[in-house]
């Protein structure tokens, strides 16, 4: 190639070479910056969609695991009314039993349905107040709840719940305790066996309610720690491979510099054979 004055194309050869290794080295910057392999849509198109469609299911199923967890803490609410009902009448049937014996008189019969009383009217409270939101749960009134514990709309993702039971003491026919007579304490014995049976059942299907919506919060932790996985494989940056390309990128693009600083010089060289 001859001398020439006009266009330096040894020049425009070396500002090319260091335009690219500039745009590299910018590359590897931002992503060793950011994390992320993909800085901007031309990488990686299809990934970049693939990667925001999975952003977007992770987040959906981190909403869907919270329900899950409120769901349970409904669940318990309703169990821990009841656990606490188990209590109160395992005393009444105790009272009963006590009451029933001529081993007591008439006087401490009286003290002793002054308590039942009042752990009737504790359960009665309990039935009335025991509520998660705006929804009684214990008494009688069978509230309906979807729990909606997955991504998408469909039916399979909604798990429905009626509450089936009714703990208030009428129910349970623990509204009128009377244990100051031997024959009202033996009658309370049998109520209290079969209170304790409703409870009991309607524990059950709490308890049962409770451990599906667990097994439902571990598979969508599950499927939380694979699609974080997959999303990593395609969006998170090599660290190791990042540093190499900003270290090479580097080294280029200072030799692209020099090179360009002595392409520079040869029109001098031109202009000294015109001297």
């Amino acid at each position: 190639m001859g001398l020439r004055v006009t266009t330096n194309m040894a020049s425009i050869a070396a500002q090319r070479s260091l335009s690219a290794q500039s745009k590299k080295q910018e590359h590897a910057s931002q992503a060793l910056a950011s994390g992320n392999r993909i800085v901007r849509s031309s990488d990686d198109a299809a990934g970049l969609a693939i990667a925001e469609g999975m952003k977007s299911e992770l987040r959906a199923t981190g909403a869907a695991r919270s329900n899950a967890f409120n769901a349970i803490s409904a669940i318990q609410v309703g169990e821990g009314g009841l656990s606490e009902m188990t209590n109160l009448i395992t005393r009444l049937r105790e009272l009963g039993v006590q009451s029933a014996s001529d081993t007591i008189g008439d006087k401490e019969r009286v003290y002793l349905q002054q308590e039942a009383k009042s752990l009737s009217e504790e359960i009665d409270r309990i039935s009335k107040t025991t509520k998660f939101g705006d929804k009684n749960l214990l008494d009688g009134s069978n509230p309906v709840f979807d729990f909606h514990v997955g991504t998408t709309a469909s039916k399979e993702n909604i798990i429905t719940y009626k509450v089936d039971g009714n703990a208030t003491p009428s129910e349970l026919n623990l509204d009128s305790v009377d244990i100051a007579s031997k024959d009202g304490a033996r009658d309370l014995l049998g109520y209290t066996d079969s209170a304790l049976e409703k409870v009991s059942r309607m524990r059950a299907g709490f308890g049962a309610l409770q451990s599906r919506l667990e097994s439902t919060v571990n598979g969508l932790d599950v499927k939380n720690e694979n699609l974080s996985a997959a999303r990593s494989r395609i969006m998170d940056a090599d660290i190791a491979k990042e540093s190499s390309e900003l270290a090479s990128s580097s080294m280029l693009q200072n030799a692209s510099i020099s090179v360009l600083q002595q392409a520079n010089q040869q029109p001098y060289a031109a202009m000294k054979l015109l001297g």
